[in-house]
């Protein structure tokens, strides 16, 4: 067989040089990509991978250019001017490539431009993108690169890792050896400024919290780009040493070296997986690609932790070194005066301040020790030191946080219930000034879940589901930080109550430890609250907390979604859900706790999941129950009261509907709708029809009937964008609003549209169906609860179903947690009724089940394997058993 150099040169002379050219290329570099996929799917590690691709451009590189300066535009005898050298820069010149990655390349001549390098660069080029390949190209003489290398920092970042790939290997060793002079006579330090400063711009633009269950591998927090940052510095101070590895050497320690290859050798796996799992360039873990991911790297389900869980935890732990990774090089090159900081210690270098705590000292703005031997004389100190960072409003210094990793063997079974550590805890917990970021750093160096083994088992712990923006132990962190945050008043126009009653509060010390507990279950065996309740009981023990203390502690862990799961789920106005949910508490002060938990808990899920209308459906639930605590009667509330102008519009025009967008900047996504009309079979069906046509994703809604038979709608809607509905266009809000009160009226009747395939992010979540019937919930009606995938047009099928049943809604409560929409009806017969027919009941459960099981189509494209949906507990209301179907009863 001829050599690809033969088939090549075979080619010239024949039509369409360049076309043929391309082919034969790409046929040959298919070949070799296909045999390391079939590598890298048997295991080869990550960066052999990542090697052998940027050996295959290689590869094709060379031929290319040997084709190029030697068949078709030959100079075997070439001016000085005529030289011309390639050269692979970035990640590409380090040797390293993904599947799809840009190839970035420098064609370097001596002086200006001849003819010859344009014809050859341009043929190249042209050749290259035939080939479908993204090139990063440049065109430059050695003296215009060493100057863009002195002021650029970019450019140089680049020709750190330049590596010759063809051409005039002279021209190509007087550059580099140029640069390398250059780059060793410069200060390093705007360089590592710069490079530092760059970081930080980068994770703001991707997410500036490492653990965002959708991250970028790439430029994310404790991602690839922040270890090629390490590397980057590294070659900086050493420009001649391979890869920096002497300045890596001298930097980290051996153990830390390991966590380097360990994590990039990961990170490059996901990464090579992640291009072929979706067939381009892409660096976001999207919920589409994590299960495919998982599957080719070769994790497997334990127990109920399904595969695609285990990986994310896996890469979160990951990211979490790379970020102590960063921060034990910086302590190193800060001790050195390598690397500027931000900080006063510019312009006092060496200031140093005793901060009256024995080995603790301030240094620069920042809290560091004299040494890790102040950890080893009193082990104590390792919490200590975040408490006094607390107290003095101090950053960690670096050099201090690589104390406190190299010192966690420290922690001990002794250290766990030492009375000075809990109170420690405690202080950062409830008395601390900026608790959300001492315990974070607490956590990234690994003493948090060290110290408290509850935690560390929920650290880097995902839900694979799209209601959870972070991960569990994230979240958390996030919970405490909005609780201190409305104690310090900060949130009084989201949070009035909470911000009112948290001050009433008697032990702030358990409501913040629940808190910091309240997740410690998930994953577990028995469910998340009662092996949170367990896990929450042992952690107080061990701590050494007074018996009384515990039991609250566990009762908020085991309860912490009663309040959310009664004001989203049920009838807040019906006096027996008050009386219920006053019965679950017990007394005021667990209330007040319970408030403050819920809407710390909800607000930390993820941006937009925390409205008004949560809001005001837990202070009326909160008001009722307080109420009945001070002994006072209950009353039936007026579901009319606040929209008696709507209300009376309604009466003089047959229905009347009314819109509130939610103002930009502010908390709200999405745009209330109330609608007022006499009541009648289907009229809520109906209703949901005209709000599915229009494309109105209904993310909430609330349904009340008056003794007299008027009837308040109240709908909460976005748009395909998730946000407002009618605030990018409110031509087509104002449509809606028309469209409404004309099926309120009876007047036209809409149908349900299509259902549209579903998109890759929510087709990949299989979702449980469930329908609970409940007849004890409430005096006057029948309560059925109903939870699957959400999809538009899901609450108008619902809907339908009831009415086509003849049922009544006299109440309907619907509620969305990412893919999964929770609607919850109460129902009565035709007569007004509960619903006591066993046929009926087992044909009504059996009818909801079978809209639940419709499935949109698949889109189109890749395949795509749908995995269970992390399930938060679809209802925590009592002990009920869901109503069995026919089959499962005979």
């Amino acid at each position: 067989m001829l050599t690809l150099d033969a088939r090549l040169d075979a080619l010239v002379g024949g039509p369409g040089v360049r076309q043929a050219v391309a082919e034969t290329l790409r046929v040959h570099h298919d070949i070799a990509r296909e045999k390391i996929a079939t590598k890298l799917s048997n295991g080869l590690p990550g960066v052999e991978v990542a090697r052998l691709y940027a050996a295959a451009a290689d590869e094709l590189l060379t031929a290319l250019w040997r084709f190029t300066t030697e068949t078709l535009y030959p100079a075997p005898n070439p001016t000085e001017a005529e030289k011309l050298a390639l050269i692979a820069v970035g990640g590409y010149g380090r040797g390293v490539l993904a599947p799809f990655s840009d190839l970035d390349i420098v064609f370097l001549r001596p002086w200006k431009t001849t003819a010859r390098t344009e014809t050859v660069a341009e043929f190249m080029l042209y050749v290259l993108w035939d080939l479908g390949l993204k090139v990063g190209s440049s065109a430059r003489s050695v003296d215009e690169a060493l100057s863009l290398a002195k002021s650029d920092m970019t450019i140089r970042t680049a020709l750190l890792e330049a590596r010759p790939l063809a051409g005039d290997a002279g021209l190509a060793s007087e550059f580099l050896t140029r640069f390398q002079a250059l780059v060793a006579s410069s200060d390093p330090r705007p360089f590592i400024a710069a490079k530092m400063e760059e970081r930080e711009t980068r994770h703001a633009k991707a997410g500036a919290v490492r653990y965002r269950v959708e991250p970028n591998i790439k430029d994310g927090k404790g991602g690839l780009r922040d270890l090629n940052t390490l590397f980057w510095i590294a070659r900086s101070l050493a420009p001649d040493s391979p890869l920096g590895a002497r300045v890596m050497e001298d930097l980290l320690t051996p153990r830390e070296r390991r966590t380097f290859e360990e994590a990039f050798d990961f990170l490059w796996r996901v990464r090579c997986h992640l291009h072929l799992a979706a067939g381009r360039a892409e660096e976001k873990l999207t919920f589409d690609l994590q299960p495919e991911v998982a599957r080719r790297m070769g994790w497997r389900g334990r127990g109920d932790e399904p595969a695609v869980e285990r990986f994310m935890r896996r890469y979160f732990l990951v990211a979490r070194d790379v970020g102590a990774l960063t921060r034990a090089m910086s302590a190193t090159l800060e001790a050195r005066q390598q690397k500027k900081t931000l900080s006063l210690s510019r312009l006092i270098p060496g200031r140093r301040r005793d901060l009256g705590v024995e080995g603790f000292v301030e240094d620069g703005g920042r809290l560091s020790v004299t040494g890790p031997e102040v950890f080893a004389a009193d082990p104590v100190k390792l919490l200590t030191l975040f408490v006094t960072a607390d107290r003095h409003d101090l950053d960690l210094h670096p050099h201090a946080f690589s104390a406190v990793t190299r010192s966690l063997g420290l922690v001990t079974p002794r250290l766990r219930r030492d009375p000075q550590a809990t109170a420690a805890l405690l202080h950062i917990l409830a008395h601390g000034q900026r608790p959300y970021r001492v315990l974070t750093i607490m956590n990234e160096a690994g003493l948090l879940g060290r110290f408290l083994p509850e935690w560390g088992r929920i650290v880097g712990q995902t839900q694979f589901n799209m209601y959870h923006a972070y991960t569990v132990d994230e979240h958390t962190l996030q919970a405490i930080g909005i609780i201190n945050d409305i104690q310090r008043g900060k949130l009084k126009a989201d949070h009035p109550l909470a911000s009112e009653v948290i001050h009433l509060i008697a032990d702030p010390e358990a409501l913040m430890l629940a808190m910091l507990l309240h997740d410690v279950g998930k994953g577990g065996d028995r469910g998340q609250l009662e092996d949170g309740a367990i896990s929450a009981r042992r952690a107080c023990e061990r701590l050494g907390l007074e018996p009384r203390r515990i039991e609250l502690v566990v009762w908020l862990v085991r309860h912490h979604l009663a309040l959310s799961d009664y004001a989203q789920k049920r009838d807040v106005s019906d006096p027996d859900t008050v009386r219920a949910f006053a019965e679950l508490v017990g007394d005021p002060e667990r209330l007040r706790m319970l408030l403050v938990l819920t809407v710390a808990d909800i607000r930390a899920v993820g941006p937009g999941v925390w409205n008004s209308w949560k809001g005001q459906l837990m202070r009326s639930l909160y008001a009722a129950v307080e109420a009945l605590f001070r002994g006072e009667d209950l009353k039936t509330t007026d579901p009319l009261a606040d929209r008696a102008g709507l209300v009376a519009r309604a009466f003089a025009c047959g229905a009347a509907a009314e819109a509130r967008t939610g103002a930009a900047g502010r908390i709200e996504q999405t745009t209330e709708i109330a609608l007022a009309a006499r009541d009648r079979p289907g009229l809520f069906a109906d209703l949901a029809a005209v709000l599915a046509a229009a494309g109105a994703d209904v993310t909430g809604a609330r349904v009340a009937t008056a003794p007299d038979g008027t009837v308040l709608d109240v709908f909460q809607v976005q748009d395909g964008a998730d946000q407002p509905y009618g605030q990018a266009e409110p031509r087509r809000l104002t449509q809606l609003i028309a469209a409404l009160e004309a099926a309120a009226r009876g007047e036209a009747s809409v149908p349900p549209p299509p259902m549209p395939p579903a998109s890759p992010r929510r087709a990949v979540f299989d979702v449980r169906p469930v329908v609970m019937i409940d007849n004890a919930a409430s005096a006057e009606a029948t309560v059925i609860e109903v939870s699957g995938a959400d999809r538009p047009g899901l609450l108008a099928e619902l809907s339908r179903t009831l009415t086509d049943h003849d049922l009544s809604i006299r109440s309907a409560h619907v509620a969305s947690f990412g893919e999964r929409a929770v609607d919850s009806f109460y129902v009565t017969d035709a007569k007004g009724r509960k619903l006591t027919s066993d046929v009926l009941l087992d044909e009504v459960h059996q009818a909801l089940e079978a809209v639940l099981d419709r499935a949109p189509a698949a889109p189109q494209g890749r395949r795509i394997t749908a995995v269970r949906a992390s399930a938060r507990d679809v209802s925590e209301l009592g002990p009920r058993r869901p109503v069995p179907s026919a089959a499962e009863a005979r």
